[in-house]
């Protein structure tokens, strides 16, 4: 028989209410719903394209407060039969309302500036060689797993081959919400251990990689790039191995003058699309110094780190046994392929429990 504190639960359900801003949040939506009747709005492309955005992101909120809401009413339903033989289904209830509650209590430790934003991940090859780029496209495939199970839409914008195998570096885009508040928690070096497969006596090697992740931002006020203030290069984007993807100069590199910034896009097909990536990631990045600045301090999103030894945040243990261990939070887990295979929720809730922590008491 479950045991369960009926007011300890409406308790942690109602500050989730609070946290939603759930008043706000549908009154909002009615504006935006009232804006979008008006035929006008629809001749300003862009306006718009942002409300109806905005609009499916409140209304995707209000639906998880009901579906919780609805949820806690079915189980308050069964424990009303209690002495009828009804344990079975208040246990089952209890279970889909607690994994509900437990997921939109994460959600509501998402409230910094731009936890709801989309996410720009970018991983570079460090100490290590060949190991060291192999664990960069393992990365890189455990990243891409984990956007596709939680149904956000990923676009690997940019990836450079590596030298025998793996790849130097890549930068892929999330879009959807929260996916910035979740993938801030991969910034920092990763360590691999394991036996190398590209060492012919198939002894031990430890390599690093740097995941840096920074919210993506298309538009900011703050931010004005002019034309004279970066240099456009065009070159042939090519494949593993000297191919060519294409025949056209259609990889782009931009170069902002003013402070070094380096960006490179060779994904898309056309010049056009790589551009308008490369300066997105530009306009991210940017932003991210100009935080930096305001705050007077290293920046929150993108500090000076080298991927190298005793910088780790988190190690992928392949040999002589199996586990990856989060040194921030000291989680742990035996299963390094499932990591690896995307299932990564279990570090980013102990970060974000972590940081919330710490919030708090810095409060």
């Amino acid at each position: 028989m479950i045991e369960y504190d009926i007011n300890s639960l409406n308790e942690r359900i109602l500050k989730i209410r609070d946290c939603l801003d759930l008043d706000n949040k549908i009154k909002k939506l009615e504006e935006i719903r009232n804006d979008l009747s008006n035929p006008e709005i629809w001749q300003d492309v862009q306006k718009s394209s942002n409300l109806t955005q905005l609009a499916d992101n409140l209304q995707k909120s209000i639906d998880e407060w009901n579906n919780l809401n609805s949820s806690f009413e079915d189980f308050l339903f069964w424990t009303e039969f209690q002495d009828e033989g009804a344990e079975n289904e208040i246990a089952e209830s209890y279970k889909n309302l607690v994994k509900i509650l437990e997921e939109l209590e994460v959600k509501a430790l998402l409230s910094g500036k731009y936890d709801s934003y989309d996410a720009m991940l970018s991983i570079s090859a460090g100490a290590g060689g060949v190991d060291a780029q192999d664990f960069a496209e393992m990365l890189l495939r455990m990243y891409i797993r984990w956007g596709e199970k939680n149904k956000y839409s990923v676009e690997l914008v940019d990836q450079s081959p590596g030298d025998e195998a793996g790849i130097r570096s890549a930068t892929i885009f999330f879009k959807g919400k929260y996916s910035y508040g979740f993938l801030k928690s991969e910034q920092g070096v990763h360590r691999l251990i394991r036996l190398s497969p590209f060492d012919f006596n198939n002894r031990r090697h430890t390599s690093f990689v740097l995941v840096e992740v920074t919210p993506l931002i298309e538009n900011v006020k703050e931010i004005n790039v002019k034309n004279e203030e970066i240099k456009i290069e065009t070159f042939r984007a090519s494949g593993a191995g000297g191919q060519h993807v294409n025949k056209t100069d259609s990889a782009v590199r931009i170069t902002h003058l003013p402070t070094g910034i380096v960006v490179t896009c060779r994904n898309e097909r056309s010049q056009f699309q790589n551009k308008e990536a490369a300066m997105k990631i530009l306009i991210s990045r940017l932003n991210s110094l100009y935080e930096e600045k305001q705050k007077d301090k290293m920046s929150e999103f993108k500090g000076e780190t080298d991927a190298s030894w005793g910088k780790q945040i988190r190690t992928y243990v392949m040999h002589p046994y199996t586990m990856v261990k989060d040194h921030r939070t000291n989680v742990e887990i035996g299963d390094v392929y499932g990591v690896l295979d995307g299932n990564i929720d279990e570090f980013q809730k102990a970060f974000l429990l972590k940081e919330s922590k710490e919030k708090n008491q810095g409060d």
